[in-house]
């Protein structure tokens, strides 16, 4: 591509690179210059425009990002991604579903090492999609670019890109009680929008004191595909009611605690072939906290090992929650 002043004159089917005001409308940057177009112009007084001029062997930018989008998305489908139009460069890729994104980081490095006028920015690995949100942004920065370029990128940049859909479609929130009166129902509230957003059905409320026989017996008896647990007081070890009355239930405990910020005292488990986590107070509150990474992921059918939870604590540190009772403070206050 060449870019530069040239006269005006000689800018017809050059590309405008930046938008100027004629004598009776504005001709946008981008715009591919008609006679019409250099008339206007011509009659503002301009005599010199910066254009861009593609040679034959480039692909003008939209052109360019719409062959990329669809190297990345080859099956949009199977990926629950949905392909924008293309405008100035730019196209756009969107969730069609609720779920998790799964990133290839080797293949999109790869894409954007090819060439720097050739970017691709997405939203983070394991983020959690909503229907319509936006995954992933592909632009063009220049006005056009060669087509072996967009070639060397688009090579192996298959499925780099997918939205996992939920595999579950049912839960129980089992909730523990240390007094007879009956708590407010505001992490109930908390947890049945996370899984509704999701797709899944909350069963009735089940409230059960904090005893490791009661809570044992209705573990054992939850209907649903995914067993969760809110304690009335906190778990504070990994033999302390709740893991302990999993394990009473027949079940197996995982992993107790997690470095990540609000979420450290979650605790993972199983029981039969279900899921159970022993989620942290900090879940009564709809704010993102550890928690909602290990739900996305047993949500949507991908295996969380206690390695895959201490991965976690990179990046793991997350916004404080007002209603916390032992907020974070400074160490020296």
């Amino acid at each position: 591509m060449r870019f530069g002043p040239v006269p005006l004159k000689d800018a017809e089917g050059a590309i405008l690179a930046h938008s100027l005001q004629g004598a009776s409308r504005k001709v946008a940057k981008g715009t591919v210059l008609t006679a019409e177009d250099l008339d206007d112009l011509d009659a503002a007084g301009y005599t010199e425009l910066t254009v861009a001029r593609l040679d034959p062997a480039d692909l003008h930018e939209d052109a360019a990002a719409e062959a990329l989008a669809h190297a990345l998305v080859a099956d949009p489908s199977a990926q629950g991604i949905r392909i924008s139009g293309s405008g100035t460069g730019r196209v756009n890729l969107y969730a069609t579903g609720a779920g998790l994104v799964r990133l290839d980081r080797d293949k999109l490095e790869a894409v954007n090492a090819v060439d720097p006028m050739i970017t691709v920015a997405t939203v983070p690995d394991y983020h959690r999609a909503d229907a319509g949100g936006m995954l992933a942004t592909i632009k063009i920065i220049s006005y056009g670019v060669s087509a072996d370029a967009i070639r060397r990128a688009s090579e192996g940049a298959a499925d780099a890109i997918r939205v996992l859909p939920p595999v579950l479609s049912s839960a129980t929130l089992i909730e523990t009680t240390v007094s007879e009166d009956t708590p407010p129902d505001k992490g109930r509230a908390a947890m049945a929008g996370r899984l509704h957003r999701m797709g899944l059905s909350l069963s009735a409320r089940v409230l059960v004191p904090h005893q490791q026989d009661a809570l044992a017996e209705a573990i054992a008896q939850a209907p649903g595909q995914l067993v969760l647990i809110l304690t009335g007081s906190a778990t504070s070890d990994s033999h302390d009611v709740a893991p302990q009355a999993l394990r009473n239930a027949g079940g197996t405990v995982t992993r107790f605690g997690m470095p990540v910020d609000p979420g450290n005292l979650l605790f993972l488990g199983k029981h039969q072939d279900r899921v159970v986590i022993g989620l942290p107070g900090c879940a009564r509150s709809p704010a993102l906290n550890g928690a909602d990474w290990v739900l996305e992921r047993v949500i949507c059918g991908l295996p969380v090992r206690s390695a895959d939870i201490a991965a976690m604590g990179v990046g793991g540190l997350l916004k404080e929650i007002p209603t916390r009772p032992m907020p974070r403070r400074d160490a020296e206050g």
